[in-house]
């Protein structure tokens, strides 16, 4: 089974969702846009803030405005004084009322005139004021707000019936207060000892106006809200399926390529999209694709593994078997020699599969080390001079000056890689014939890269084959070599090498024009510091 494509081991912590890894993209994007408009309809509640404003500017008036006609009162005689009291009544639609040192009413707007106002009751009132009212009370409930005592006409009316005013009474200061109407809407009171302790003034009026002023402007706050709202949600939802749908395309591709039911699995490209899931859908598209190659590669080659064996293991057999019924000494001698030779050959296929089939993936686990070319093809070819691998053919290298030739690379991979084009051109040159190796810098769009060239006198390769030798098992080998010297991988085990490296190597014939094959190597070059080779 599959493992599981996401774990702890590979899912940075800073990465990691824990509440929210269950929770669909599509409502996290709605969940983020949602809560910064919950965050703006908190400005609703704070219109309680606004009211209490409100209602404290029109305490501090009322305070100031019951203080000027006390004053005014103070010096007016008996007619004067009803006279005032019913033009302030009528001009700020209010009711005053004096009453004298015992706390009796003495003189009454309302009696002295037609009421200015009058409370309404909830009872006679249609649905929509009763709906308002309710809603008033919820946000007071959500802000918590200070509970307001209701405001009812004492009877009889005396002054005892009324707090501010007695306590205006007995610390000679001017008193305010808010209380809710019947209707919930708001009275403002006011009450102050007269000058010269002749009695005391109490003033109320109905201030419906602030109970309009704050459902107006939360009824256009709430507007703004639901609008704000309204279209964040359509441009979440927009940008949910521009991210989400094209996503989940993508995750589904994936796990098609990971059941592996489909032999050609179609990742959508989306070309017309520029920005970052256009850029991963085209990355998992080249990824898949770099995938199914590397799948149709490990399985061409398990069948030419098994191609490449079954010859060898058949002469082995045969051979064996023959060795079981030939009685003659010297036709089994024979018969021993080729068991013994397909031993060997079958050593040699399998050592070379073994290192075919794991140099890539060691070479991603490798740490690249700066590597003298130079130094390594000297201290190589003092090897194979030594062990005589060279047989009669003459191998000569310019050794370039030091740290002319390094790269960035594995020295054992690397040695692997000139090795087997040594044993290549070895093996095509005549006998006597001269194999040269060069080794330099060259400068290819803006950087320095080494070229190293292993150039060969034989018969060269001709250009139809030029691709055809770096696979595996290619079977061209040079006229008068015994069948199964070699494994065919040699090269296909060397252009792996290079590519890992971030290199190339080709075939190509020789510059001079004489006969033979020249294999050039191009790898990025760095001095000798590790830093990469920069032009002059």
């Amino acid at each position: 089974m599959a493992p599981d494509t996401v774990s702890q081991a590979n899912n940075p912590p800073a990465l990691s969702l824990r509440w929210t890894r269950r929770v669909s993209l599509t409502w996290r994007i709605l969940a983020v846009n949602i809560f910064a408009i919950a965050m703006l309809g908190g400005g609703l509640l704070y219109l309680d803030s606004y009211r209490e404003q409100i209602i404290q500017e029109r305490l501090d008036q009322e305070r100031q405005s019951i203080w000027l006609l006390a004053h005014a009162l103070e010096r007016l005689d008996q007619p004067d004084r009803i006279a005032m009291m019913i033009a302030v009544s009528r001009r700020y639609a209010s009711r005053v009322r004096l009453y004298d040192s015992t706390g009796t009413l003495q003189m009454d707007s309302f009696v002295l005139a037609p009421p200015t106002y009058a409370l309404r009751d909830p009872a006679n009132e249609p649905w929509q004021r009763h709906a308002a009212r309710l809603l008033d009370q919820g946000f007071d409930g959500l802000v918590n707000a200070q509970r307001i005592d209701k405001y009812v006409e004492r009877q009889p009316d005396q002054l005892q019936n009324w707090p501010e005013a007695v306590e205006a009474r007995d610390t000679a200061r001017t008193q305010a207060r808010m209380r809710y109407a019947p209707d919930r809407t708001p009275m403002i009171s006011a009450a102050i000892a007269l000058p010269r302790g002749s009695g005391v003034l109490f003033t109320s009026y109905n201030a419906r106006d602030i109970t309009r002023i704050v459902r107006a402007e939360r009824t256009n706050l709430a507007l703004i809200v639901l609008t704000t709202a309204l279209v964040s949600i359509l441009f979440s939802l927009f940008l949910a399926r521009t991210i989400v749908k094209p996503l989940r395309r993508l995750a589904s591709a994936a796990v098609r390529v990971r059941l592996g039911r489909a032999r050609e699995v179609v990742v959508p490209r989306l070309p017309s999209r520029g920005d970052e899931i256009g850029l991963l859908a085209r990355s998992l598209s080249d990824m898949s694709l770099a995938l199914r190659q590397k799948i149709d590669a490990t399985e061409a080659f398990a069948a030419d593994v098994s191609h490449e064996l079954k010859n060898p293991l058949a002469s082995l057999r045969s051979a064996l078997e023959g060795l079981g019924s030939v009685k003659d000494e010297a036709l089994r001698a024979q018969l021993f020699d080729i068991a013994c030779s397909d031993v060997r050959r079958l050593d040699r296929l399998i050592t070379d599969i073994s290192e075919a089939s794991r140099v890539d993936a060691q070479l991603t686990r490798t740490r690249f080390e700066p590597i003298d070319l130079g130094e390594m093809i000297e201290n190589l070819l003092e090897v194979r001079r030594a062990r005589g691998l060279n047989d009669d053919r003459e191998i000569v290298f310019a050794r370039p000056r030091r740290g002319v030739a390094v790269v960035m690379g594995e020295g054992t991979r690397l040695e692997r890689v000139i090795s087997n084009l040594l044993d290549n051109a070895v093996s095509f040159s005549p006998p006597g014939g001269l194999v040269r190796i060069e080794a330099t810098q060259v400068r290819t769009d803006e950087q320095w890269r080494v070229l190293v060239r292993v150039i060969d006198e034989g018969p060269g390769v001709l250009p139809s084959e030029r691709e055809e030798i770096f696979r595996r098992f290619h079977s061209a080998r040079p006229e008068g070599e015994a069948f199964g010297q070699h494994s065919g991988l040699g090269l296909a085990i060397a252009r792996t090498i290079i590519e890992g490296h971030h290199g190339t190597i080709s075939a190509d014939d020789r510059d001079d024009g004489e006969p033979g094959a020249c294999f050039d190597i191009s790898l990025p070059g760095i001095d000798p510091d590790g830093l990469p080779i920069s032009p002059a």
